[in-house]
């Protein structure tokens, strides 16, 4: 997997939160809570942006937090490497600075 199809991983599973809690039919817990307020067409655009907006920020902070742009929590600022179960590293293990950009391009161009 190279460090494009890692950032377009998560930010697919982000749009596909995003899409399963505001569906019609949503069988999660934060799908049933948002049905349950009975929101007007303009409140439901409103939590939309909201949820859009912090899935985004959620996403590009462990992102950037992997590829050693910024701080996880209360963890130093490091580069992480992720390993497939095969023990071969995700991305070649090339994380360091690799990610950030692609990461802007998806969360913040693409929206």
């Amino acid at each position: 997997m190279n460090t494009e199809e890692f950032v377009k991983a998560f930010y697919t599973e982000k749009e596909g939160f995003l899409k399963e809690y505001l569906s019609e039919n949503s069988k999660t817990e934060v799908g049933q809570l948002i049905k349950s307020l009975n929101l007007t067409d303009q409140q439901t655009e409103i939590i939309k942006k909201a949820l859009d907006a912090s899935f985004t920020d959620i996403f590009y902070t462990i992102l950037l937090g992997l590829d050693g742009c910024t701080s996880i929590g209360d963890l130093e600022q490091q580069t992480y490497s992720i390993f497939y179960e095969n023990n071969n590293q995700v991305c070649g293990g090339k994380l360091s600075g690799e990610i950030e950009g692609m990461a802007h391009e998806y969360f913040h161009e693409l929206d």
